[in-house]
């Protein structure tokens, strides 16, 4: 069932993975610091995120039906916990993405409705948004590269050496 054209799915189904939760990761970081960026890139920044989201337990179901058939190494154990990681963080990143959106849509059609009122709440909120975002992004982003280290590592250490 994890296979495509005969290959393991967890391999191709990761590199999704790798590229999409960067991807979203940088949308979601210029998008809380550049109003331009954050207008052009509107709606596809959540949605660049949600399917970042949605590759993460595919591939995380994939992989640990790759991992029952090869054998088990402390450094495949090693990747596994770490790809549990990753699914909060990529929920994580979704919300904020998600969140950051909907906060600069409402803020610019209550500002077409009026002149500038609140603005100094609205600062404050715009701050606080885009230090979550840039948090939640830079934690996220470094998960992706640590799981994908350490896969690397189980991938190539086991087929190299043949021990751990």
């Amino acid at each position: 069932m994890w296979q495509i054209a005969g290959l393991p799915a967890h391999p191709l189904l990761v590199h999704a993975v790798v590229v999409l939760i960067p991807l979203a990761a940088l949308m979601v970081v210029v998008g809380s610091v550049w109003p331009a960026a954050r207008r052009r890139l509107g709606i596809l920044t959540p949605i660049v995120a949600l399917a970042a989201l949605i590759f993460v337990p595919l591939a995380k179901e994939a992989g640990e039906a790759l991992e029952r058939q090869v054998p088990e190494s402390a450094v495949l154990e090693r990747h596994t916990e770490l790809g549990d990681q990753l699914l909060p963080w990529a929920i994580g990143l979704f919300v904020v993405a998600a969140g950051q959106w909907l906060w600069f849509r409402l803020r610019a059609r209550r500002a077409d409705r009026r002149d500038g009122g609140g603005r100094a709440g609205g600062r404050v909120a715009t701050i606080a948004i885009a230090i979550v975002a840039i948090v939640v992004a830079g934690a996220t982003t470094f998960s992706v590269v640590q799981v994908g280290d350490s896969g690397a590592r189980a991938v190539w250490s086991s087929g190299s050496s043949g021990s751990d």
